[in-house]
Protein backbone atom coordinates (compact mmCIF):
# COMPACT_ATOMS: atom_id res chain seq x y z
CA UNK A 1 0.00 0.00 0.00
CA UNK A 2 1.26 3.49 -0.86
CA UNK A 3 0.41 6.54 1.26
CA UNK A 4 1.39 10.20 0.97
CA UNK A 5 2.15 11.87 4.29
CA UNK A 6 2.57 15.61 4.76
CA UNK A 7 5.25 16.19 7.40
CA UNK A 8 5.31 19.33 9.54
CA UNK A 9 8.52 19.28 11.56
CA UNK A 10 7.79 22.68 13.08
CA UNK A 11 9.77 24.45 15.78
CA UNK A 12 11.81 23.67 18.87
CA UNK A 13 12.05 19.93 19.44
CA UNK A 14 9.66 19.30 16.54
CA UNK A 15 12.29 18.26 13.97
CA UNK A 16 13.94 15.84 16.44
CA UNK A 17 10.80 14.00 17.49
CA UNK A 18 9.35 13.88 13.98
CA UNK A 19 12.59 12.37 12.68
CA UNK A 20 12.27 9.43 15.10
CA UNK A 21 8.63 8.88 14.14
CA UNK A 22 9.56 8.82 10.44
CA UNK A 23 12.24 6.22 11.14
CA UNK A 24 9.56 4.06 12.77
CA UNK A 25 7.23 4.52 9.80
CA UNK A 26 10.08 3.54 7.44
CA UNK A 27 10.63 0.36 9.45
CA UNK A 28 6.90 -0.42 9.29
CA UNK A 29 7.00 0.08 5.52
CA UNK A 30 9.93 -2.31 5.28
CA UNK A 31 8.33 -4.99 7.47
CA UNK A 32 4.87 -4.91 5.91
CA UNK A 33 5.62 -4.01 2.30
CA UNK A 34 4.16 -0.49 2.28
CA UNK A 35 5.48 2.70 0.70
CA UNK A 36 5.26 6.03 2.48
CA UNK A 37 6.03 9.22 0.55
CA UNK A 38 6.81 12.29 2.67
CA UNK A 39 6.16 15.91 1.68
CA UNK A 40 7.73 18.55 3.94
CA UNK A 41 5.45 21.42 4.95
CA UNK A 42 6.48 24.67 6.65
CA UNK A 43 4.21 25.77 9.50
CA UNK A 44 4.67 27.78 12.68
CA UNK A 45 7.62 29.92 13.59
CA UNK A 46 9.83 28.47 10.88
CA UNK A 47 7.23 29.45 8.29
CA UNK A 48 7.06 32.97 9.72
CA UNK A 49 10.83 33.28 9.38
CA UNK A 50 10.80 31.90 5.85
CA UNK A 51 7.54 33.21 4.40
CA UNK A 52 6.24 35.83 6.83
CA UNK A 53 3.14 33.66 7.37
CA UNK A 54 2.58 30.82 9.90
CA UNK A 55 0.86 28.71 7.21
CA UNK A 56 1.04 29.89 3.58
CA UNK A 57 -1.82 28.70 1.39
CA UNK A 58 0.58 26.59 -0.67
CA UNK A 59 1.56 24.67 2.46
CA UNK A 60 -2.06 24.16 3.51
CA UNK A 61 -2.84 22.84 0.04
CA UNK A 62 -0.11 20.21 0.43
CA UNK A 63 -1.68 19.02 3.67
CA UNK A 64 -5.19 18.82 2.22
CA UNK A 65 -3.87 16.86 -0.77
CA UNK A 66 -2.11 14.28 1.42
CA UNK A 67 -3.43 11.04 2.88
CA UNK A 68 -2.63 12.34 6.37
CA UNK A 69 -0.46 14.84 8.22
CA UNK A 70 2.19 14.21 10.89
CA UNK A 71 3.02 17.25 13.04
CA UNK A 72 5.76 17.79 15.60
CA UNK A 73 5.19 21.07 17.47
CA UNK A 74 5.07 24.78 16.68
CA UNK A 75 5.81 28.03 18.48
CA UNK A 76 8.37 29.35 20.92
CA UNK A 77 9.57 32.43 22.76
CA UNK A 78 11.20 33.78 19.60
CA UNK A 79 7.77 34.62 18.15
CA UNK A 80 6.04 35.89 21.30
CA UNK A 81 5.95 39.48 20.04
CA UNK A 82 4.58 38.63 16.59
CA UNK A 83 1.15 40.27 15.99
CA UNK A 84 -1.78 38.00 16.91
CA UNK A 85 -2.92 37.06 13.37
CA UNK A 86 0.64 36.05 12.47
CA UNK A 87 1.49 34.00 15.58
CA UNK A 88 2.65 30.39 15.05
CA UNK A 89 -0.48 29.05 16.75
CA UNK A 90 -2.66 30.75 14.13
CA UNK A 91 -1.11 28.43 11.58
CA UNK A 92 -2.33 25.45 13.60
CA UNK A 93 -5.86 26.82 13.86
CA UNK A 94 -5.86 27.51 10.12
CA UNK A 95 -4.60 24.00 9.41
CA UNK A 96 -7.37 22.39 11.46
CA UNK A 97 -10.02 24.52 9.78
CA UNK A 98 -8.57 23.99 6.29
CA UNK A 99 -8.47 20.22 6.75
CA UNK A 100 -11.94 20.20 8.31
CA UNK A 101 -10.75 18.11 11.25
CA UNK A 102 -13.41 18.82 13.85
CA UNK A 103 -12.75 15.94 16.26
CA UNK A 104 -9.59 15.79 18.38
CA UNK A 105 -9.16 12.48 20.20
CA UNK A 106 -6.70 12.41 23.08
CA UNK A 107 -6.19 9.17 25.01
CA UNK A 108 -5.33 9.39 28.68
CA UNK A 109 -3.79 6.00 29.41
CA UNK A 110 -1.18 5.19 31.99
CA UNK A 111 1.44 2.69 30.90
CA UNK A 112 1.90 0.13 33.72
CA UNK A 113 5.66 0.68 33.58
CA UNK A 114 5.14 4.37 34.45
CA UNK A 115 2.57 4.06 37.22
CA UNK A 116 5.00 5.48 39.78
CA UNK A 117 5.44 8.60 37.64
CA UNK A 118 1.82 9.65 38.07
CA UNK A 119 1.37 12.53 40.55
CA UNK A 120 -1.77 10.81 41.87
CA UNK A 121 -1.82 8.57 44.92
CA UNK A 122 -1.05 4.92 44.28
CA UNK A 123 -4.52 3.91 45.51
CA UNK A 124 -6.07 6.04 42.75
CA UNK A 125 -3.71 4.89 39.98
CA UNK A 126 -4.28 1.23 40.86
CA UNK A 127 -7.96 1.60 39.91
CA UNK A 128 -6.81 2.31 36.35
CA UNK A 129 -6.48 5.29 34.05
CA UNK A 130 -7.68 4.58 30.52
CA UNK A 131 -10.07 7.02 28.88
CA UNK A 132 -10.35 9.19 25.78
CA UNK A 133 -11.30 12.85 25.54
CA UNK A 134 -13.14 13.69 22.31
CA UNK A 135 -12.74 17.45 21.85
CA UNK A 136 -14.59 19.57 19.30
CA UNK A 137 -11.78 21.28 17.42
CA UNK A 138 -12.88 23.95 14.95
CA UNK A 139 -15.71 25.77 16.68
CA UNK A 140 -16.44 27.53 19.94
CA UNK A 141 -14.61 30.45 21.47
CA UNK A 142 -11.29 29.77 19.71
CA UNK A 143 -12.93 30.31 16.32
CA UNK A 144 -15.39 33.01 17.36
CA UNK A 145 -15.02 36.76 16.94
CA UNK A 146 -12.20 38.34 18.97
CA UNK A 147 -12.01 42.09 19.43
CA UNK A 148 -10.87 44.80 21.80
CA UNK A 149 -12.76 48.12 21.82
CA UNK A 150 -12.55 51.33 23.82
CA UNK A 151 -15.40 51.90 26.25
CA UNK A 152 -15.54 54.68 28.82
CA UNK A 153 -11.88 55.40 28.27
CA UNK A 154 -10.63 51.85 28.80
CA UNK A 155 -10.07 48.79 26.60
CA UNK A 156 -12.80 46.14 26.69
CA UNK A 157 -12.04 42.73 25.19
CA UNK A 158 -14.69 40.37 23.80
CA UNK A 159 -14.40 36.74 22.67
CA UNK A 160 -17.49 35.06 21.22
CA UNK A 161 -18.35 31.40 21.88
CA UNK A 162 -20.79 30.07 19.30
CA UNK A 163 -22.02 26.58 18.44
CA UNK A 164 -24.67 25.43 16.01
CA UNK A 165 -26.80 22.34 16.51
CA UNK A 166 -25.09 20.70 13.53
CA UNK A 167 -21.60 21.30 14.97
CA UNK A 168 -22.62 19.76 18.28
CA UNK A 169 -24.32 16.79 16.63
CA UNK A 170 -21.34 15.80 14.50
CA UNK A 171 -18.91 15.79 17.45
CA UNK A 172 -21.55 14.14 19.64
CA UNK A 173 -21.80 11.26 17.17
CA UNK A 174 -18.02 10.83 17.28
CA UNK A 175 -18.31 10.57 21.07
CA UNK A 176 -21.04 7.95 20.93
CA UNK A 177 -19.30 5.93 18.18
CA UNK A 178 -16.03 6.00 20.14
CA UNK A 179 -17.84 4.78 23.27
CA UNK A 180 -19.34 1.94 21.24
CA UNK A 181 -15.83 0.78 20.36
CA UNK A 182 -14.77 0.85 24.01
CA UNK A 183 -16.89 0.27 27.12
CA UNK A 184 -20.16 1.91 26.07
CA UNK A 185 -19.95 4.81 28.54
CA UNK A 186 -19.99 8.45 27.45
CA UNK A 187 -19.69 11.52 29.67
CA UNK A 188 -20.84 14.79 28.10
CA UNK A 189 -19.08 17.76 29.70
CA UNK A 190 -20.44 21.31 29.54
CA UNK A 191 -21.40 24.33 31.70
CA UNK A 192 -25.17 24.29 31.25
CA UNK A 193 -25.83 26.03 34.55
CA UNK A 194 -24.33 29.21 33.03
CA UNK A 195 -23.90 29.08 29.23
CA UNK A 196 -26.51 28.99 26.46
CA UNK A 197 -24.07 27.10 24.23
CA UNK A 198 -23.85 24.41 26.90
CA UNK A 199 -27.60 24.19 27.27
CA UNK A 200 -27.88 23.56 23.54
CA UNK A 201 -25.00 21.09 23.80
CA UNK A 202 -26.82 19.12 26.52
CA UNK A 203 -30.09 19.13 24.56
CA UNK A 204 -28.44 17.74 21.42
CA UNK A 205 -26.49 15.08 23.33
CA UNK A 206 -29.67 13.77 24.96
CA UNK A 207 -31.43 13.68 21.59
CA UNK A 208 -28.55 11.60 20.18
CA UNK A 209 -28.69 9.29 23.19
CA UNK A 210 -32.11 8.12 21.98
CA UNK A 211 -30.34 6.67 18.92
CA UNK A 212 -27.44 5.16 20.85
CA UNK A 213 -29.39 3.17 23.42
CA UNK A 214 -26.46 0.81 23.95
CA UNK A 215 -24.31 3.67 25.29
CA UNK A 216 -24.78 5.01 28.82
CA UNK A 217 -24.78 8.82 28.69
CA UNK A 218 -24.02 10.95 31.74
CA UNK A 219 -23.73 14.73 32.06
CA UNK A 220 -21.06 16.56 34.05
CA UNK A 221 -20.28 20.23 34.57
CA UNK A 222 -16.77 21.11 33.44
CA UNK A 223 -15.58 22.30 36.88
CA UNK A 224 -16.72 19.03 38.46
CA UNK A 225 -15.06 17.06 35.65
CA UNK A 226 -11.75 18.81 36.30
CA UNK A 227 -11.99 17.66 39.91
CA UNK A 228 -13.14 14.12 39.10
CA UNK A 229 -10.26 13.51 36.66
CA UNK A 230 -7.80 13.76 39.56
CA UNK A 231 -10.11 12.29 42.21
CA UNK A 232 -11.33 9.19 40.40
CA UNK A 233 -10.19 8.91 36.74
CA UNK A 234 -11.23 5.25 36.62
CA UNK A 235 -14.88 6.34 36.32
CA UNK A 236 -14.33 7.67 32.79
CA UNK A 237 -14.40 5.80 29.49
CA UNK A 238 -15.08 8.49 26.86
CA UNK A 239 -15.50 12.21 27.52
CA UNK A 240 -16.94 14.48 24.82
CA UNK A 241 -16.79 18.25 25.15
CA UNK A 242 -16.40 21.56 23.35
CA UNK A 243 -13.17 23.17 22.18
CA UNK A 244 -11.92 25.24 25.13
CA UNK A 245 -13.06 22.80 27.81
CA UNK A 246 -11.45 19.95 25.90
CA UNK A 247 -8.20 21.86 25.53
CA UNK A 248 -7.91 22.34 29.28
CA UNK A 249 -9.19 18.95 30.43
CA UNK A 250 -7.04 16.96 28.01
CA UNK A 251 -3.87 18.70 29.26
CA UNK A 252 -4.90 17.91 32.83
CA UNK A 253 -5.59 14.30 31.89
CA UNK A 254 -2.22 13.95 30.21
CA UNK A 255 -0.34 14.88 33.37
CA UNK A 256 -2.00 12.27 35.58
CA UNK A 257 -0.54 9.59 33.30
CA UNK A 258 3.01 10.53 34.27
CA UNK A 259 4.34 12.52 31.33
CA UNK A 260 2.94 14.80 28.69
CA UNK A 261 5.68 13.46 26.40
CA UNK A 262 3.93 10.09 26.12
CA UNK A 263 0.54 11.23 24.85
CA UNK A 264 -0.43 11.11 21.14
CA UNK A 265 -3.50 12.63 19.53
CA UNK A 266 -5.52 12.40 16.35
CA UNK A 267 -7.71 15.01 14.70
CA UNK A 268 -10.27 13.70 12.24
CA UNK A 269 -13.12 15.02 10.14
CA UNK A 270 -15.33 13.87 7.32
CA UNK A 271 -12.49 12.13 5.44
CA UNK A 272 -9.73 9.68 6.42
CA UNK A 273 -7.11 12.42 6.04
CA UNK A 274 -6.23 13.17 9.65
CA UNK A 275 -3.83 15.33 11.61
CA UNK A 276 -1.62 13.44 14.06
CA UNK A 277 0.55 15.09 16.71
CA UNK A 278 1.82 14.71 20.27
CA UNK A 279 -0.02 16.96 22.71
CA UNK A 280 3.09 18.62 24.17
CA UNK A 281 4.63 21.89 23.02
CA UNK A 282 7.82 22.77 21.19
CA UNK A 283 10.00 22.93 24.37
CA UNK A 284 12.54 25.40 22.91
CA UNK A 285 14.59 25.25 26.12
CA UNK A 286 15.76 21.71 25.26
CA UNK A 287 15.69 21.92 21.46
CA UNK A 288 18.74 20.51 19.72
CA UNK A 289 20.08 18.87 22.89
CA UNK A 290 18.88 15.30 22.23
CA UNK A 291 16.75 15.44 25.39
CA UNK A 292 13.21 15.27 23.98
CA UNK A 293 10.90 12.28 24.40
CA UNK A 294 9.78 11.17 20.91
CA UNK A 295 7.28 8.55 22.10
CA UNK A 296 4.24 10.85 21.89
CA UNK A 297 5.07 11.48 18.23
CA UNK A 298 5.83 7.82 17.55
CA UNK A 299 2.49 6.82 19.07
CA UNK A 300 0.81 9.54 17.00
CA UNK A 301 2.25 7.84 13.92
CA UNK A 302 0.76 4.58 15.23
CA UNK A 303 -2.64 6.29 15.51
CA UNK A 304 -2.24 7.42 11.89
CA UNK A 305 -1.62 3.83 10.83
CA UNK A 306 -4.70 2.66 12.74
CA UNK A 307 -7.29 5.36 12.08
CA UNK A 308 -6.39 6.81 8.67
CA UNK A 309 -4.70 3.88 6.93
CA UNK A 310 -6.61 0.93 8.47
CA UNK A 311 -3.30 -0.71 9.39
CA UNK A 312 -4.25 -2.14 12.76
CA UNK A 313 -1.51 -4.80 12.90
CA UNK A 314 1.13 -2.23 12.03
CA UNK A 315 -0.16 0.11 14.75
CA UNK A 316 -0.13 -2.75 17.26
CA UNK A 317 3.48 -3.50 16.33
CA UNK A 318 4.56 0.08 17.08
CA UNK A 319 2.72 0.16 20.41
CA UNK A 320 4.18 -3.20 21.42
CA UNK A 321 7.69 -1.95 20.57
CA UNK A 322 7.16 1.06 22.85
CA UNK A 323 5.97 -1.25 25.63
CA UNK A 324 9.04 -3.48 25.23
CA UNK A 325 11.27 -0.39 25.37
CA UNK A 326 9.67 0.65 28.67
CA UNK A 327 9.85 -2.92 30.01
CA UNK A 328 13.58 -2.90 29.36
CA UNK A 329 13.97 0.07 31.71
CA UNK A 330 14.90 2.82 29.28
CA UNK A 331 13.70 6.35 30.00
CA UNK A 332 14.18 9.84 28.57
CA UNK A 333 14.76 12.67 31.04
CA UNK A 334 11.06 13.57 31.44
CA UNK A 335 10.15 10.11 32.80
CA UNK A 336 13.47 9.16 34.39
CA UNK A 337 13.34 7.35 37.73
CA UNK A 338 15.73 5.45 40.00
CA UNK A 339 16.96 2.16 38.61
CA UNK A 340 16.23 3.05 35.00
CA UNK A 341 18.65 3.75 32.13
CA UNK A 342 18.59 7.31 30.85
CA UNK A 343 18.68 7.77 27.08
CA UNK A 344 18.35 10.66 24.66
CA UNK A 345 15.86 11.26 21.86
CA UNK A 346 17.81 9.47 19.12
CA UNK A 347 18.76 6.51 21.32
CA UNK A 348 15.11 6.13 22.29
CA UNK A 349 14.27 5.87 18.60
CA UNK A 350 17.12 3.41 18.01
CA UNK A 351 15.86 1.10 20.76
CA UNK A 352 12.23 1.20 19.68
CA UNK A 353 13.36 0.27 16.16
CA UNK A 354 15.21 -2.72 17.61
CA UNK A 355 12.07 -3.88 19.39
CA UNK A 356 9.85 -3.31 16.33
CA UNK A 357 9.05 -6.61 14.69
CA UNK A 358 6.25 -7.90 12.46
CA UNK A 359 3.27 -9.05 14.51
Amino acid sequence: MTKNIAVIRGDGIGPEIVNEALRVLDKIAELYGHTFHYTDVDMGGCAIDKWGDPLPQEMLDKCVASDSVLLGAVGGDKWNDVPGPKRPEKGLLRLRAGMGVYSNNRPAKIWPQLSDASPLKKSIVEKGIDFIIVRELIGGIYFGEHKTDDADGQPVATDIMKYSEAEIERIGRIGFETARKRNHRLCSVEKSNVLDTSRLWKKVMHRLAEEYTDVELTDMLVDNCAMQIVKNPAQFDVIVTENMFGDILSDEASMITGSIGMIPSSSLGATSCGLYEPIHGSAPDIAGQDLANPIGTILSAAMMLRYSFDMAKEADAVEHAVSKYLDAGYRTADIMEDGMTKVGCKKCGDLILEYLTKE
